[in-house]
């Protein structure tokens, strides 16, 4: 096999569902020779390894520890998934406690053991505060942390084509900014199907308004749809999509869809949100994200909504005011 870098890719939580399909993915991805398997529950570890051993690849280093010294000492990319599942009848925000300290021993750790580490995917829930969180207590510059942010966006894709009948092909662009939760923004503006823009089609036989909320809506409830359908929160898409991402930063292939990322800017200030981004060996950057009146009032509602789960983490004491995150990471104006 051919890969696209031999630096050592690390998987945190790889002893769950996410964990283990993620690391099968990077090596099916042909992104590294050199993957680490970590999770605090050994015996499951050893298992996913084993499995992973009896696939058969051929030119892949694979180790496992349940040491997080060992896992992390010289990695120089991570996807964390190590954190609370989500069960039936929770929201993200329901696992906000927990995993916020979760991530906040994360990140202590990495800036412990990999201070050089060049880019970490959090896919955790709440992503776009753990995330936060994580960046915070690494050290490490914004854009060399992101968060999955991007299943909403090819869950707007999938249903569209449902409803119109045809090949998720034919849909184009299609975005959701701000939380990655049941706050997010869904744009209409971006999206475009069978080359006709998708706001030419709302309000029509086609697709009546009607149908679009309800298009809105099953989007924002993607996630606890297949908990409900499947008895189990998703772990096949965010295994890929994550994979996909931290690809990208590794020097693969461009990633396509929005990503959680640290934005602070005019309007929206010391968050992480989902964005329009591109993803490269250098980092996360920023785009423009243009919308309708509408959709931007849609974003700001999910900023606030943002901003109050940061306050709630602040009061926790699991992060300092923002007046003195400078001094936690100099990297974060």
């Amino acid at each position: 096999m051919e890969f696209v870098t031999n630096e050592k890719l690390t998987i945190v939580g790889a002893a769950g569902m996410i964990g283990s399909n993620m690391a099968q993915t990077a090596i099916m991805m042909g992104l590294t020779n050199n993957i680490c398997l970590y999770d605090p529950y050994a015996p499951g570890l050893e298992g996913v390894a084993e499995e992973l051993f009896h696939c058969g690849f051929e030119g892949v280093n694979i180790t496992f520890t349940s040491d997080i010294k060992e896992a992390l000492t010289g990695a120089k990319y991570i996807v964390n998934s190590g954190g609370a599942a989500r069960k039936a009848g929770m929201t993200r925000e329901d696992l906000l406690k927990g995993n916020a300290a979760i991530a906040e021993e994360f990140g202590k750790n990495v800036k412990t053991y990999c201070p050089d580490v060049k880019h970490i995917v959090i896919i955790f829930n709440p992503a776009d505060i753990t995330g936060l969180i994580t960046l915070l207590y690494s050290g490490l510059k914004p854009g060399q942390v992101t968060t999955l942010a991007a299943l909403d966006s090819t869950r707007l894709r999938s249903e569209l084509a449902k409803h119109f009948g045809i090949s998720m092909d034919a849909v184009e662009n299609c975005r959701t900014y701000g939380g990655h939760g049941e706050q997010m923004a869904v744009f209409a503006s971006t999206a475009k199907v069978n080359g006709k823009a998708l706001t030419d089609i709302i309000g029509t036989d086609a697709l009546t308004k009607e149908q679009w909320a309800e298009i809105q809506q099953k989007v924002t409830k993607g996630g606890a749809n297949i908990i409900n359908l499947r008895g189990r929160s998703s772990f096949q898409s965010p295994s890929y999509v994550s994979i996909e991402m931290i690809g990208a930063a590794m020097g693969g292939k461009a990633f396509r869809w929005p990503a959680g990322t640290y934005v602070s800017n005019d309007k929206y200030d010391h968050i992480m949100m989902a964005w329009e981004t591109s993803i490269d060996t250098e980092g996360c950057h920023c785009a423009a994200l243009n919308g309708t009146a509408e959709e931007q009032a849609a974003l700001d509602k999910s900023y606030e909504h943002l901003c109050a789960l940061r306050d709630e983490v602040i009061a926790m004491g699991v992060l300092p005011p923002v007046s003195e995150w400078n001094a936690l990471n100099p990297n974060i104006k």
